[in-house]
């Protein structure tokens, strides 16, 4: 069943990029304790994800966490290395990069969808979502092929 506000996350495992290299994290320990705002991209440097997704959560990560955001995040099934140079790449350094290299996370949450078409394989759904302390606040997911709804710009109007 598709995650919904008022969830729970489901735990699962991802990598998080750090400067010493990748750090296993758990879903149940990284989104304790704070608000996060989460998005999720169906590929690392993919046109939509790098020319628009990742650069609006930059941009706006100064008045996301002027309403009370703790921490920014990225995830998508890439390995963790690409989303390190993703990152470096987009000047995202106040973006906390989560790789889901092998779905998890996204299937936990029922939230994947079919790349094969574009030799991708299982993917991520384009999604946001605002999770504090664990449990899901804001839930934004994306129509096939668009991009309104899991923008920075979106997010802080919900807020």
């Amino acid at each position: 069943m598709t995650i919904k506000v008022g969830d729970k996350l489901p735990a699962a495992s991802l990598t998080k990029v750090t400067a010493d290299g990748p750090e296993a994290v758990s879903t149940t320990d990284y989104f304790a304790k704070k608000r996060v705002a989460l998005f999720s991209v169906p590929g690392a440097f993919t046109p939509t994800c790098s020319a628009k997704h990742l650069p609006g959560f930059v941009e706006k990560a100064s008045e996301l966490k002027a309403k009370g955001i703790d921490e920014i995040a990225a995830t998508a099934v890439n390995d963790a290395f690409v989303m390190g140079a993703w990152a470096k790449a987009g000047n995202a350094e106040s973006i906390t990069m989560l790789s889901d290299g092998n779905a998890e996370f996204v299937r936990a949450l029922d939230l994947t969808m079919d790349g094969s078409n574009f030799g991708m394989g299982t993917r991520g759904q384009r999604f946001s979502m605002v999770v504090n302390d664990g449990v899901v606040e804001q839930l934004n997911v994306e129509a096939g092929g668009e991009f309104r709804v899991s923008s920075a710009e979106y997010m802080l109007e919900h807020l």
